[in-house]
């Protein structure tokens, strides 16, 4: 039996999917439905491949070929993406199978004859996925509906208000920090993962759409209750969390596990140029790399080195040796950087490689995908902090200077006024958290950068289309085939 996220299956129990008219009545049957809310979340069509973050190819830390088989990470990394666009699909599908197996959950977890912790602990990592799949979809696609219970397949619920979707986060996340126990488990979240979830939720309610401010007290709050834990830390080399499972800073990761049937396809050959070809013939699929600008901006120290691929090995005709070429060389074909955290995957089953040769490229790979790292924890405090009062505190200093000096920099400046340390801290996670699962896009989005990001943009970058009403594209359409089975529901604006 493969193991998935600690003691669950990675083969799902079709007493997993059980309907509404139907009801749990062992902990095998509690066990088997938890395990199956992971494996929709983690994969291909859900958050197992690159097509997980297509809308945010938006952000300055992603883009892609401006040819080959990448229209729909292409079309929105030039803000042109529509509601048809097949890889988006992923964003919606994953997260909602993830909250109606979750509802499954909390609907009958408490009919199971087994003991109240383990009933809890089921109970509490529902509610936790719960809230954190809505977050991804109120941030994604706006208004959606809020459906917190198991619902005829037939019914038509309308979308709902921004505000009312955050409403039920914090209820989801609260109520999973009063079920789920502190010990730190593989692939399961705990008290403080909700805490470290909801520090980021109030955080980006303080910014657009919502604006509301009063919510960066209660970001920095629930933030500083994991600090203060003290169960993280950042002694965990950076390159080195790239190419581990759950290190000492991982709040919580889905884990994934190629032989059991669930790839994490995200690491080796979706990082890959397509100009790089191994001794066994396997190469790059070019999928996703970083615009120039953003590279070019990035700090001098030891977390870009290990952040950004900027040599390029192309194989020889003789199929063993390799010439070494620089990032922009007229050599290669899109003559861009590309992310070298993401290239070997879990200690190279990604990428197997050498300084001066490459071995090979796989694309299905064992590594976990960390959605909340300690070092996110320690930057939304140091800004919430500082935004909830009249500027940066010494704790908030202290906070983002714990990031700095693994990265290899100096401490900030002290006397910062608070927008230059806000955008400080906006400027450190941009790096810090470089192409991870639109980080960067979310804070382009509450704080509303794209007219300046754009405005740094080279003209080599995939084009985006004259008159684009940029307002528009801060949030993604709704799917095609989701609007036509509710035909009440309106198209979000520009779409």
């Amino acid at each position: 039996m493969m193991i998935f996220a600690g003691c669950q299956s990675l083969t799902e129990d079709p007493k997993g999917t059980l309907t509404p008219v139907t009801y749990f009545k062992t902990q095998s049957d509690l066990d088997a439905s938890v395990a199956a809310m992971y494996i929709r979340l983690a994969r291909d069509g859900g958050w197992g491949f690159t097509s997980k973050e297509t809308s945010y190819f938006g952000s300055d830390d992603y883009t892609t070929d401006p040819g080959l088989n990448k229209q729909d990470q292409r079309d929105f990394d030039k803000l042109a993406g529509g509601s048809t666009n097949q890889s988006m699909v992923a964003q919606w599908q994953g997260p909602w199978e993830t909250i109606y197996q979750a509802n499954n959950v909390i609907t009958n977890y408490n009919k199971v004859t087994s003991t109240e912790v383990l009933k809890n602990a089921a109970a509490g990592q529902a509610y936790f996925l719960r809230g954190l799949c809505y977050y991804y979809l109120v941030r994604t696609f706006g208004p959606v509906p809020i459906i917190l219970s198991t619902i005829d397949v037939n019914e038509r619920p309308p979308r709902e208000e921004v505000a009312k979707v955050y409403e039920a986060i914090i209820s989801d996340l609260q109520t999973a920090k009063t079920l789920l126990g502190t010990k730190p488990e593989q692939g399961k979240p705990n008290k403080y993962a909700a805490s470290a979830v909801l520090a980021d939720v109030y955080l980006t309610m303080a910014g657009w759409p919502l604006n509301q401010v009063s919510n960066y007290a209660l970001a920095a709050t629930e933030a500083k209750s994991v600090i203060d834990a003290n169960v993280y830390d950042l002694n965990t080399p950076y390159d080195k969390v790239f190419t581990t499972n759950n290190s000492t800073e991982s709040i919580f990761a889905l884990q994934y596990n190629v032989s059991g049937g669930l790839p994490n396809r995200r690491f080796g050959s979706s990082n890959i140029p397509l100009d790089e070809v191994a001794v066994d013939g396997s190469s790059g699929w070019d999928d996703v790399y970083p615009e120039i600008t953003f590279f070019e901006n990035a700090p001098k120290c030891s977390r870009t080195d290990l952040t950004f691929y900027t040599t390029l090995k192309l194989r020889q005709p003789d199929k063993t040796t390799f010439k070494l070429v620089p990032w922009n060389s007229a050599e290669t074909h899109a003559q861009h950087p590309y992310y070298k955290k993401f290239r070997a995957g879990l200690n190279g089953d990604g990428v197997k490689e050498t300084e001066t040769q490459l071995l090979s490229i796989q694309p299905s790979t064992n590594k976990a995908t960390d959605i909340m790292r300690y070092p996110l924890v320690l930057l939304n405090f140091a800004e919430a902090s500082a935004m909830a009062g009249s500027g940066p505190t010494a704790d908030g200093y202290a906070a983002i200077n714990l990031v700095r000096k693994r990265a290899g920099l100096p401490d900030l400046p002290a006397g910062l006024t608070q927008t230059a340390f806000r955008d400080a801290v906006v400027y450190e996670r941009a790096y810090e958290f470089a192409g991870e699962f639109g980080v960067r896009w979310f804070d382009i989005v509450r704080l509303q950068m794209l007219p300046k990001i754009i405005a740094e943009r080279k003209s080599v970058e995939n084009p985006i289309p004259t008159g684009t009403n940029i307002s528009q594209k801060y949030i993604a359409p709704i799917p095609y085939t989701e609007m036509v089975r509710n035909p009440e529901w309106k198209q979000n604006d520009g779409y």
